[in-house]
């Protein structure tokens, strides 16, 4: 049987919004208890229970968005490109010395500015001699506008 991986301990921001989530969770369960009870009761503890139900289930789902962003922010920092380690940022499991010490990190090359942009080498563009400037002889698409003539005013 083969054994089986370990999973990498979680970090410890994205464990304390589960915790919080798991919370907010099990209030509004209690709450959705407490409001089907007074419901079958005609009590007037329906209407307090049906609010902080509707309170709760908003809490959840904001717990659940801090889960999800708080993972994105520490695969982040684990992957990051100047990290020490691949697990930078977090601790090292407890009981389990590291076998070799950090390696210092490896200095990036120095990347080369982008050269300024140039022409085609192939192709080198010329300059070209502009004719005078003269308005177009008939419309610019059919039934458009026509040209302007000097002197005459469109109001």
């Amino acid at each position: 049987m083969p054994t089986a991986r370990r999973r990498r301990r979680l970090p410890d921001e994205v464990r304390r919004a589960v915790v919080r989530a798991v919370l907010c969770l099990s209030f509004t369960m209690v709450g959705v208890v407490v409001a089907t009870l007074s419901s079958y009761a005609d009590s007037w503890l329906m209407t307090p229970a049906l609010m902080a139900m509707g309170v709760g289930v908003f809490g959840t789902m904001w717990c659940l968005l801090e889960i999800l962003i708080s993972r994105q922010v520490a695969a982040q920092r684990m992957r990051a490109p100047n990290s020490a380690s691949p697990m930078a940022g977090s601790r090292a499991p407890v009981g389990h010395p590291q076998q070799s010490p950090p390696r210092p990190p490896q200095p990036r090359p120095q990347q080369q500015p982008y050269p300024p942009y140039q022409q085609h080498p192939q192709r080198p563009r010329q300059p070209q001699a502009q004719p005078p400037h003269q308005p177009p002889a008939g419309p610019p698409y059919p039934g458009g506008p026509a040209p302007r003539q000097a002197g005459l005013t469109t109001r």
